[in-house]
């Protein structure tokens, strides 16, 4: 079967439906003989088996000569995995099986397997897809490929659909993202990146671990949405008549854990935030946040770049990582540059220059009348700067207005002690110096909320208690998991590190909504 790349087709199935059904009867009749021969085709438990990987490194193979099994012990091999290419030159069957680690050579031949239903008459019924299990003897073939003789064969699972070719893999991107049961067999960069996705969190977790920091979980379903400016999801309690919302941020309550003693705190799950899709945005996304007594947005800065550079170190190739069509270089030390800084470099714009500022977001087509001053210098900052930060950069020092949950800069309390790390243009972390006066913090809150729409403008009273009873000065900060394996893996979309994306109905897609 042969692929061909689109884009967001929402065609649903690897093949034209009508040629997909007439596969789907042709093995629908391969399963009905299996039955027939006896064998159940939906297998159980398979104990033993080895992974391809394993298999290909053992010290036997070492030395073992062309055209040879190796006998005894040593040459057994006992394996699980799918179908990913079959070639039946009659008498000889070759099969490529796929496993989770990789791929190994099996040989079925008429000779080992016998005539038994379960042997060569089974294996004469075996198709693209199916899963299955095999023992048998180690060898290379003329060829110098490493195989497994087969003398036992058991089906564990028929596949009742045609699957991809194995050389084009499933290229249709829609189709990949919404069948990720068969992108990750069919596409093996795909499962690699998803098992360093996995990888990579343990290490940040292990890393933090080692530094003190405990891993703990707080509530996905708020009474109040609070810890950034996002528009929530919202659900309802029956048991209690209650309207709750999904969390756009854990910040709040990690906070009264701060309150609370716990003084290095750290959690890795998932935020909601009822916004655009986007190659950068995914509703429901991974967040790393996490806060440290006694700490502030230096520390955090450092922290940052330690351990982005243990990940570059372990999991990438070279510190110049490829991205996109741009190199990022994960290069000691990082810049650092104030937020004022880097609006006058690209944008011509002294901070302070208002009549400037507005001009020049009018020039870049924003609509800037009726915006408050530092919503403008925001959007002009994005608009002009943001785009040209390919190396790993941390922007610092943003305009308080920006930031309602962050400690002021005591020489000049215009600024707020936070910074954003960009790298290839997009923000991957936010830190602050965090604000612990209950009195300022109340303040602000009472500023955010004018404006918002009615069922979010609550205040979280409860957390301005809990800074009543006093939080120690600390510095949080918060690192988006799934832009981060974008930028380590070079996925050119969040879709790419996401299992199972968010994505648009296909009766919608195909109606053009």
């Amino acid at each position: 079967m042969d692929l061909t790349d689109k884009e967001d087709t929402g065609s649903g199935s690897p093949l034209g439906t009508e040629r997909q059904g007439r596969f789907e009867r042709q093995r629908q009749e391969k399963l009905s003989r299996i039955k027939e021969l006896g064998v159940e085709p939906y297998g159980g438990r398979y104990d033993g088996a080895e992974l391809a990987e394993d298999i290909r490194h053992r010290p036997c193979l070492q030395g073992a000569e062309k055209g040879n099994i190796i006998e005894g012990e040593e040459g057994k091999a006992k394996c699980a995995g799918r179908i990913v290419l079959l070639r039946d030159i009659g008498k000889l069957i070759f099969i490529t099986v796929r496993d989770w680690s990789g791929t190994i050579q099996i040989g079925l031949s008429k000779k080992l397997l016998g005539p038994d239903a379960s042997g060569w008459p089974l294996a004469k019924l075996l198709e693209l897809g199916d899963i299955i299990g095999v023992s048998g003897q180690l060898g290379k073939t003329r060829t110098d490929e490493i195989t497994v003789w087969v003398d036992n064969l058991r089906l564990l699972s028929k596949c009742l659909c045609q699957p991809p070719e194995k050389f084009h893999g499933l290229s249709d991107i829609d189709l990949r993202y919404r069948q990720r049961y068969v992108d990750l067999w069919a596409n093996p960069e795909v499962m690699e990146r998803f098992k360093n996705r996995s990888a990579i969190i343990r290490t940040i977790r292990e890393f933090l671990q080692a530094r003190g920091f405990r891993e703990v979980e707080t509530p996905m379903m708020q009474s109040v949405a609070g810890g950034a400016a996002a528009k929530p999801f919202v659900t309802h309690h029956n048991a209690l008549d209650l309207d709750l919302f999904l969390r756009i941020a854990p910040e709040l309550f990690l906070k009264r854990l701060l309150v609370g003693g716990m003084e290095k705190v750290f959690e890795i799950n998932r935020n909601f935030r009822n916004e655009g899709l986007s190659r950068e945005h995914n509703p429901e996304f991974t967040m790393l946040e996490l806060y440290q007594a006694y700490a502030d947005y230096n520390v955090m800065m450092d922290l940052t770049e330690e351990i982005i550079c243990l990940l570059v170190e372990k999991y990438c190739s070279s510190k110049q990582v490829q991205f996109r069509d741009i190199t990022v270089d994960y290069t000691r030390p990082w810049r650092r540059a104030r937020y004022a800084e880097l609006l006058k470099e690209y944008s011509g714009c002294e901070i302070d220059d208002i009549p400037a500022i507005r001009a020049k977001a009018r020039e870049l087509g924003l609509d800037e009348a009726g915006m408050d001053e530092e919503v403008v210098i925001n959007g002009v900052f994005e608009a002009t700067v943001e785009d040209n930060l390919i190396n790993p950069t941390f922007v610092f020092d943003y305009p308080a207005a920006l930031c309602p949950l962050t400690r002021r800069k005591k020489d000049d309390p215009k600024y707020a002690e936070r910074f954003e790390l960009y790298i290839a243009g997009m923000e991957l972390a936010n830190a602050y110096t965090e604000l612990n006066d209950p009195a300022v913090q109340e303040e602000n809150f009472q500023i955010q909320l004018r404006g918002q729409d009615e069922s979010m403008a609550t205040m979280d009273e409860d957390f301005i208690t809990a800074l009543k009873y006093g939080m120690p000065p600390a510095g949080g900060l918060g690192i988006g998991i799934d832009r981060l394996i974008m930028v380590l893996t070079g996925a050119t979309s969040i879709r790419d590190v996401v299992l199972f994306p968010l994505l648009r109905p296909i009766k919608d897609q195909a109606q053009g909504k």
